[in-house]
């Protein structure tokens, strides 16, 4: 399959095509037709599932007085439509504290039943005269393991089904920003010469979501030239995984966006 790729990926395909959409109800009810608070500095933005009795979520909230009474921060979990009451706010700005064993309680959930993986969310409805609004001010946080440098590198597992990749990569650590990780042997794994490289990820210390830098890995690549990687993913800091979306280039042009999963040994 990949020397389909290789041999027809400089040919220029052009799809054109329509499509036909469907309105839809929007579940949550109406939206934009109320004033939206900000949510900002949101840090930390996910929960420890090591601590579950004191992790929190915080961030700062705000909005108009003149136009909103009170912000009411509701919560959903794992993407069921079962939105609840978490926490009033009626004072802005405002430094607001979620912890993890509120947003279970009004749930109706206990600890026990959250695990690593698991997803809440946070909306803001505005209370404005006698009418409760909807609005876009939202953000998920995840339940993970706290970051820990040794448990997200050392020998990994490369697997990628499209790209028709499987083998071993090693990972290590900026001694300088622990959130920045190296990938070397990605280009080996096809058996090029990686004589350039590493690939430089940058893990997001908020959520662990993971940019990887564009990166050359190998100066030469069948019969073209400078392979490079570059990407997103996200962290699984429990296990160590990481689930990548590489897109692959070389100077001629670009193979597009391969699915990688690195998982450590």
């Amino acid at each position: 399959m990949k020397t389909t790729k290789i041999l027809t990926f400089l040919v220029a395909m052009v799809f054109a095509f329509t499509s036909c959409e469907t309105e839809v109800e929007d579940p949550a009810g109406p939206r934009g037709e109320g004033f939206v608070p900000s949510i900002t500095n949101l840090n930390p933005a996910v929960f420890d599932v090591n601590d579950p009795s004191n992790t929190f979520v915080q961030f700062d909230l705000d909005a108009d007085p003149n136009v909103v009474s009170e912000v009411k921060l509701i919560v959903s979990y794992n993407g069921d439509m079962k939105r609840v009451e978490v926490k009033t706010v009626n004072t802005f700005p405002q430094n607001v504290k979620i912890f993890m064993h509120e947003a279970v309680t009004a749930l109706g959930m206990s600890l026990d039943d959250v695990g690593a993986g698991d997803n809440f969310t946070f909306e803001a409805l505005t209370i404005q005269g006698d009418k409760t609004y909807r609005s876009s001010a939202s953000f998920n946080a995840a339940v993970v393991c706290a970051y820990n440098p040794d448990n997200v590198t050392g020998s990994y597992r490369a697997v990628s089904a499209d790209w028709a990749v499987d083998g071993t990569v090693t990972l290590t650590v900026d001694p300088e920003n622990q959130y920045i990780i190296y990938v070397a042997g990605l280009a080996a794994l096809d058996g090029l010469t990686e004589d350039q490289g590493p690939l430089k990820m940058v893990v997001n210390p908020l959520d662990f979501t993971v940019t990887a830098e564009r990166t050359v890995l190998a100066s030469v690549a069948w019969d073209y030239t400078n392979i490079a990687y570059e990407g997103s993913g996200l962290l699984n800091t429990c296990d160590g995984t990481y689930e990548m979306l590489y897109t692959i280039t070389v100077d001629q042009g670009s193979f597009g966006a391969y699915a990688f999963t690195l998982t450590k040994q």
